[in-house]
């Protein structure tokens, strides 16, 4: 991300919605978000779906609105039990500054061990008269059943029929953040990196900030690997040049690796030799397939680069 960009407030955070009526969800979960704010009783939640659909703000907003005292605690990077133990028994044993009752959400919860998520058991029913939970999670499965069976559960996934909607509205969201910014863009690369990106809202709004840094969003966005840079990287490949073509990958980071994978494959199909050709499709897909998941992406790629040096002729 542009330094200047990294200084100011990401837009994923200055506009992150304050009231569970300004959230853009699917009208079934925002009903039932909306019923718990006028009840004023949220029960404890795992909320799951994938990254940036809007887990998080939905909890931070009904507590907003409920006037709520919380605390946030990121599961992967503060997941160990001690750690949990001692930041929630602090905040859930005191008595809330406005009377009602405190909040933990845990955000990326399928980060903690078993073992951790075993004792959170314990710890929503030692201060359930005080406190509630809300745990998100991208994927459900990795949190143990007896956890799952305690929370009321809310999947974030949206279904094919509620996509366009969900789409449309998040579209002139969008456009409403870039006037109130004074970036000007073109409506129709607007809709391409919203429909690129979906349903992560977040990641949307990080690329456009990232883009805005010129003033302008316009077809020149999606010119950022040329054709050039991706013949030479082919030559470095074909020469078996592992320490160049190293450097290459470390100089490309900051670039989107969804628009890499793609051109490798679109010029890979008139670079790499006929008989090679269904090996490189298959290295290519595999290593992206597996790539938002890996710890390290950069390695990742380098590792898929390796593998086509070494199995597919050129």
């Amino acid at each position: 991300m542009n330094d200047n960009i990294a200084m100011e407030m990401l837009w994923s955070q200055k506009y992150r919605p304050q009231r569970i009526s300004d959230t853009i969800l699917p009208e079934k979960t925002k009903k039932a978000f909306q019923r718990f704010v006028d009840d004023k009783n949220i029960p404890n939640l795992l909320l799951s779906g994938s990254p940036g659909t809007g887990k998080t703000t939905a909890a931070i907003a009904m507590l907003k609105e409920l006037d709520c005292d919380y605390i946030l605690i990121n599961g992967s990077l503060n997941g160990g039990i001690d750690t949990l133990r001692h930041e929630i028994a602090n905040f859930a044993s005191s008595v809330s500054l406005t009377g009602g009752r405190k909040y933990v959400i845990i955000d990326e919860a399928d980060y903690l061990t078993p073992a951790t998520q075993a004792a959170m058991r314990s710890f929503a029913e030692e201060y359930s008269k005080n406190c509630g939970f809300i745990f998100t999670c991208n994927l459900k499965n990795r949190i143990i059943p007896a956890l799952q069976s305690r929370f009321s559960n809310v999947d974030f996934a949206i279904d094919k029929a509620d996509r366009a909607t969900i789409a449309m509205h998040f579209f002139k969201r969008v456009l409403t953040i870039l006037d109130t910014e004074g970036v000007e863009y073109d409506r129709k690369v607007i809709a391409k990196i919203v429909e690129k990106y979906f349903p992560d809202f977040r990641r949307v709004l990080n690329e456009l900030q990232n883009y805005a840094a010129s003033g302008k969003i316009d077809e020149g966005i999606f010119n950022n690997f040329k054709q050039e840079s991706i013949d030479s990287l082919f030559e470095l490949i074909k020469n078996k040049d592992f320490t160049e073509m190293r450097k290459w990958v470390a100089s490309n980071t900051d670039q989107d690796f969804a628009e890499l994978y793609r051109k490798l494959f679109e010029t890979g199909l008139d670079k790499i030799k006929m008989n090679s050709i269904p090996n490189f499709v298959v290295i290519l897909a595999r290593y992206q397939f597996q790539h938002p998941s890996v710890p390290d992406q950069e390695l990742n790629l380098v590792a898929a680069l390796v593998e086509v040096m070494a199995e597919c002729d050129l």
